[in-house]
């Protein structure tokens, strides 16, 4: 999504997002100090097998994503076959990036969060082998310590299993923390990172994990998650996966105003409450948890994810996982039918694109339409055959992974640089042999950042993210970062 309507922000911005790329044609050997480890990296991580990041499609998945009238798309997606080297399980999510770095942050979070959630549940699955031994030799774990692996910040989640959680099964749980631990890190890493701005930009995040029959969801923002599935008469039906996380939700307004964030909507725009400084009418968040926006994390906003769980049948079809550019205009049926009337699966996602594109210019002609990223998950009942992906054995691509992950981590966070990002995604499902798809998308990177303007929407839109830049004093956040 990504927009901030303010008068101050209608003027040309150096370095801004928005700004037509064609105006700059940087030389490659021009390139900041640092660029190259992390290019690297980056190239790496695009040639993982299995791995698909734009436009394309695998044996059990269909993504599209699609540039709005807004400026940049600040919308990315993924899915992962083989992910962790499980031949059964698949890594899948979207991000809606907002404010005017988002498209950095977002491709940020889809680089880099799959990795960490990876690593992390590698580690929970040595840790309850550890604890089942101890409790084995001993009959009982101390509960101080075993809780002691939850994350502080779980106190802030509403609660997703309940009363009912002694009955979810043991992956639930292990990918529970897993999901906790990788979406904390990943929101320190972008704190961190001085390559990307994050304290006005930030992004949405649905996530899930699919291991055979079980599927753990992690969600974070307004991107949503639906499945479409048969019921009793056989007839297709939408279940919605995943709970908007916006500032109307009793939960999350208590939450903020208790940090002294405040919580309203606009006269003209009653219906769509927003997150505000205590003592300034910025940003205007429109949404209660997000990656970055760290000009709202003292005040309320969390990046803690929602997380539910849900045992598959042989019911259920498909699973839409869409940015709000798809739900602003098509309700979770007319999703679901759409997706199910594709002519095929390998077009599902953008046949749904360009119905939701249609669909804006009839419902709000006025306004400018928005991003939007879609990735179909198609769930085949006899599910034992092995996607695409599985081609490749489980070692190699393991190898791939424990190297980019230590590449990542041995990131220069001082460096201006960082990880590079592309503005705009354009691989397919093959990856060319020359890598000459690497080095466009760090071209369009160049560009984007290196625009002459970032503006918000010069026109109306139904639902802007952002209302707002926050103004702040460097000087100020640094003696903050002292203390």
């Amino acid at each position: 999504m990504g927009s901030c309507l303010s008068a101050e922000s209608r003027s040309p911005i150096p370095g801004s997002p928005t700004s037509p790329a064609k105006h700059y044609h940087r030389s490659r050997s021009k390139r900041r100090n640092g660029s190259r480890s992390s290019s690297f990296g980056d190239l790496s991580l695009h040639r993982i097998p299995g791995r698909v990041f734009g436009n394309g499609f695998t044996d059990f998945a269909s993504l599209f994503t699609q540039q709005g009238k807004k400026g940049t798309n600040q919308d990315a997606m993924i899915v992962w076959e083989n992910f962790g080297s499980r031949t059964d399980t698949i890594f899948c999510g979207v991000f809606d990036g907002h404010g005017p770095y988002g498209h950095m942050v977002a491709k940020k979070v889809r680089d880099s969060l799959p990795l960490r959630l990876s690593t992390h549940w590698e580690v929970n699955l040595t840790t309850d082998d550890v604890l089942r031994e101890i409790s084995l030799n001993t009959g009982s774990v101390n509960s101080d310590e075993a809780t002691s692996f939850l994350s502080a910040d779980e106190e802030f989640r509403a609660s997703t299993d309940g009363d009912g959680a002694e009955k979810q099964p043991e992956i639930f749980h292990t990918l529970k923390e897993s999901f906790l631990k990788a979406f904390r890190v990943m929101d320190r890493e972008l704190r961190m990172h001085q390559g990307i701005d994050s304290f006005c930009s930030g992004t949405t995040a649905v996530t899930m994990v699919k291991q055979g029959q079980d599927l753990v969801i992690g969600n974070v923002g307004d991107s949503r998650a639906v499945l479409g599935t048969r019921d009793k008469d056989d007839s297709l039906v939408a279940i919605q996966l995943t709970v908007d996380l916006k500032p109307n939700l009793p939960a999350e307004a208590e939450r903020i105003r208790k940090c002294r964030g405040r919580v309203f909507a606009l006269h003209d725009e009653p219906d769509v409450p927003r997150v505000w400084l205590p003592n300034s009418n910025s940003p205007g968040l429109a949404m209660a948890r997000a990656f970055g926006d760290f000009c709202l994390k003292d005040f309320g906003l969390i990046s803690v994810p929602e997380i539910s769980y849900r045992r598959l049948t042989e019911k259920d079809e498909f699973i839409v996982l869409a940015t709000d550019g798809i739900w602003d205009v098509l309700s979770n049926k007319e999703v679901v039918n759409v997706v199910a009337s594709a002519p095929k699966r390998t077009t599902a996602a953008r046949t749904l694109v360009e119905t939701a594109v249609k669909a804006w210019k009839h419902k709000y002609p006025t306004s400018k339409i928005d991003d939007c990223a879609v990735v179909c998950l198609f769930l085949d009942s006899n599910s034992g055959n092995l996607s695409s992906a599985s081609n490749t054995k489980p070692e190699v691509q393991q190898s791939l992974i424990d190297h980019i992950s230590s590449a990542v981590e041995s990131e220069d966070f001082s460096s201006p640089n960082g990880l590079n990002h592309s503005g705009t995604v354009q691989i397919c499902k093959e990856t060319p042999e020359d890598g000459s798809e690497e080095e466009d998308e760090s071209k369009e990177e160049e560009h984007s950042e290196m625009g002459i303007e970032w503006s918000a929407l010069e026109g109306v839109s139904r639902v802007n993210t952002l209302v707002n830049l926050p103004r702040f004093d460097p000087g100020k956040e640094d003696k903050k970062g002292r203390k």
